[in-house]
């Protein structure tokens, strides 16, 4: 963070000092919520979580090297004291921003958000210094958190918006607002809790609404509801995407025999050609939305082109694919999981093991519950079931209770019997059937939402194996 003293940080919060011996002692490290990660120079973050009161670890911290904490009542350390911490977290943040004068890039959407926000992240960074969102850190604490890791050399700011309800987006586009907004898509994540893709269009068009006349809304010219968000933004709009008046579009889309998505990549000023190290199709619409905001930002053609081919995996537990010494590759996208990109990592999977099938290799689904759909949780479970057998994977093991159910039912009546697909109860359950069955030239997806804790099955597969393993 650019280097405040406690009484410029107690003027932009409105807080109230206590226990500061000497307000013009300088915050220089990050603000951090987690006392272990505190560095000299910090300012701690204390909120009182369901288990954890981060109030209580303020002597740690500053022990550690906290120079004060930001808290909601006095700990007996130095401390700026604020009615709601979250919110001064979000006016330092805003400070900060608006001091640098950083170009800020914000970009949500129902899948892919951190998968681009990675790619977009790899591409600037070859242009100038460029700090973005870790992980999938995108709400209201962890969105300034990561603006405040931004310094007086920062020129480019790649922020992840996620939302939750309606004006989710526009608060933390109030926070740090944001120059260039992207919105990749409007599908079912969350459904549950808006109830209906209207209604989740609505919150994530939110974003356009806040850009200047100078800025870009950069839209998914193949994805209708995003498309018609132009007519809710003054700024200048951009198309990404197949569609023939795309700005910046790719054709002949094609994957590679191992299922890495190639393509050509056309912008106004020019066209290249690209080959992703990323598994699975749906990664091109992620790479021309990434592509569209290099080309707004002054990179060229030839430039974003050999960047994407060059780009890999930024955040864990994102299509990881590992491969293990006796040729069985897990594939590890258990971070989350929607409808839109349960069936694209199914794509993925399908297209990673044809290469595989002339040497007897097979395709294994290892797929949990997908949260938050509400009333559509039956009928999307089920229909993620039946694609699982349209698309030839060899083996479904379904994971867990109810919605796992749904999922082999789905299978079942699309025409799996037999073998081709099980319900197992849990994680372990599901390690004890891979480990005895997994074989050479295999291929195993793992997936579903962050809550089922899948990514057990995908580690224990890895940690099982003797010697080095590939991450490709």
């Amino acid at each position: 963070m650019i280097a405040l003293s406690l009484a410029e940080i107690a003027g932009i919060v409105g807080g109230q000092p206590y226990d500061v011996p000497d307000g013009s002692a300088v915050v220089t490290g990050p603000v951090v919520i987690d006392s272990r990660e505190v560095r000299q120079g910090s300012l701690f973050a204390a909120f009182a979580g369901e288990r954890v009161d981060g109030h209580d670890y303020a002597q740690r911290a500053t022990e550690a090297g906290a120079v004060a904490v930001l808290a909601a009542r006095p700990v007996g350390v130095p401390a700026i004291v604020v009615d709601d911490v979250v919110a001064a977290l979000g006016a330092l943040a805003r400070a900060v921003v608006e001091r640098l004068g950083t170009t800020v890039v914000a970009l949500t959407g129902s899948a892919g958000k951190t998968s681009t926000k990675d790619l977009i992240a790899q591409l600037l960074e070859r242009k100038a210094p460029t700090v973005w969102t870790p992980g999938s850190l995108n709400n209201e604490i962890g969105l300034p958190l990561t603006a405040l890791r931004a310094t007086a050399e920062t020129r480019h700011l790649v922020l992840e918006m996620g939302a939750r309800g309606i004006g989710h987006i526009h608060y933390l586009a109030d926070l740090t607002p944001p120059r260039i907004g992207l919105v990749l898509n409007v599908g079912s994540a969350h459904i549950g809790e808006f109830g209906s893709r209207e209604a989740i269009a609505q919150a994530k068009g939110e974003l356009v609404e806040v850009l200047p006349e100078d800025g870009a809304a950069i839209l998914n010219a193949d994805d209708p509801l995003v498309r018609a968000m132009a007519s809710r933004t003054k700024a200048r709009v951009v198309l990404f995407g197949e569609a023939p008046d795309a700005d910046v579009r790719g054709e002949n889309v094609r994957l590679t025999d191992d299922g890495r998505p190639a393509f050509a990549l056309h912008t106004p000023t020019g066209c290249s050609d690209v080959t992703l190290r990323l598994y699975g199709e749906h990664h091109v619409s992620n790479a021309l939305a990434a592509a569209a905001v290099a080309h707004e930002l002054g990179m060229s053609v030839t430039e974003i082109a050999d960047a994407l081919s060059g780009a890999g995996t930024l955040s864990r537990w994102r299509m990881e694919v590992t491969e293990r010494p006796d040729g069985v590759t897990v594939v590890n996208d258990a971070y989350n999981a929607n409808p839109e990109s349960m069936k694209a990592a199914l794509r993925a999977l399908a297209a990673m093991g044809k290469a595989r099938r002339a040497d007897g290799g097979r395709t294994w689904a290892v797929l949990g519950q997908m949260a938050e759909l509400g009333d559509a949780s039956l009928a999307e479970h089920d229909a993620v079931g039946r694609l699982a057998v349209r698309l030839n994977v060899s083996k479904l093991v379904a994971v867990g209770g109810r919605e796992a159910s749904w999922l082999q039912l789905g299978a079942y009546n699309e025409g799996s019997w037999g073998e081709e697909s099980v319900h197992v109860s849990d994680a372990q359950a599901a390690v004890d059937l891979l480990r005895s069955e997994l074989r050479p030239g295999d291929v195993v997806l793992v997936k579903a939402s962050r809550s089922v804790g899948l990514e057990k099955v995908a580690l224990a597969l890895l940690e099982t194996t003797e010697g080095e393993v590939a991450v490709r």
